[in-house]
């Protein structure tokens, strides 16, 4: 009768000091040693001008009070998240690349996959609650400082936080009851969580069930929150009678529709490539238009579509050389 224990804490501490020593790694983008200088420059570029481009974003929201409205405060928001997302991923590639050391450790690599989440969900979630600010100040104008108070603001973005930590956390310890063996290859440039499961050599059909879960609640109901939202607004511009109005009232609406329609088209974009193409390399080459390029697009297309936003641009600018 104490066989029985003793074999299952055994087991479970094989199954420990397997994931302590486990390291995966990160193939990256290409194997080719002429093409890395280059991978690194790009992504460094890409990096950069997504740190900066977003954190400009956030200063000049901060630091112009006209700009102090619900629809900014989530743009800031989403400009953070952005941040954070590529923070998350970038950084380490560049760093295999210097190196020249592919390797990640288990935890190091599974925490990866947990930030990745938590922000990729937390965007999405912004992005709903973005359509449901311009839904209420076009479809109800009369009503909007009443119906987005700052409480309910803070209240959208914590809620959103709140179930992207939640989903990530749960997606990302249901890997702990997997084992891995040998070719722990990633061919990808950080460490994606489908990815990660597909290299486990035990069951994997509670994680996928989850996965997909995940993918229909977290993509489904913002998507449809928006679309939703877009009907609504299409539907009350259209009854407008001048065509100066219509203009005026689709035009705060531009790029937060070209943001979404950038950020759910590569998210499209990267789930057919995995289902059509047998290369996961052309997979990853894809991602990183969702991963990255999208984050890195986003500052300009608020900054350069936004008379408002260019304006505070302009005022911190000629404030920032003065200080200089």
């Amino acid at each position: 009768m104490s066989v029985f224990p003793s074999i299952s804490f055994l087991n479970n501490m094989e199954s420990t000091n397997q994931t302590n020593t486990i390291e995966f790694l990160l193939l990256g983008l290409s194997d080719d040693p002429e093409l890395q200088p280059i991978l690194f420059g790009l992504f460094l570029f890409m990096y950069l001008v997504t740190f900066l481009g977003n954190l400009l974003i956030i200063l000049t929201i901060s630091s112009d009070s006209h700009l102090h409205t619900p629809m900014y405060f989530l743009l800031s928001n989403l400009s953070l998240a952005d941040i954070c997302i590529s923070s998350t991923t970038v950084p380490k590639m560049l760093l295999n690349i210097q190196a020249q050391d592919q390797r990640i450790s288990y935890t190091g690599c599974l925490t990866q996959a947990c930030f990745v989440l938590v922000f990729a969900g937390l965007e999405n979630c912004l992005l709903a609650a973005m359509a449901y600010d311009r839904y209420v100040a076009i479809c109800h104008p009369l009503r909007y400082t009443v119906i987005m108070n700052s409480h309910l603001c803070t209240l959208l973005i914590l809620v959103s936080l709140i179930i992207s930590v939640v989903n990530a956390l749960l997606l990302s310890l249901m890997v702990l009851r997997l084992t891995f063996c040998t070719d722990l290859e990633i061919p990808h440039f950080f460490c994606e969580l489908s990815q990660i499961i597909k290299l486990a050599c035990s069951d994997t059909l509670i994680n996928k069930i989850l996965i997909y879960t995940a993918a229909l609640l977290f993509g489904g109901i913002p998507f449809f929150g928006i679309f939703l939202s877009y009907i609504e607004i299409v539907s009350t511009v259209l009854k407008i009678p001048s065509g100066q109005g219509r203009y005026k009232a689709f035009s705060t609406c531009g790029s937060h529709l070209s943001v979404v329609s950038l950020f759910y088209g590569t998210g499209l974009g990267v789930y057919i490539s995995s289902a059509v193409t047998e290369s996961p390399r052309n997979s990853a080459v894809v991602s990183v238009m969702y991963f990255t390029v999208t984050q890195m697009l986003n500052p300009f297309i608020y900054s350069l579509r936004n008379r408002d936003m260019k304006e505070a641009l302009r005022k911190l600018t000629v404030r920032m050389a003065s200080l200089i």
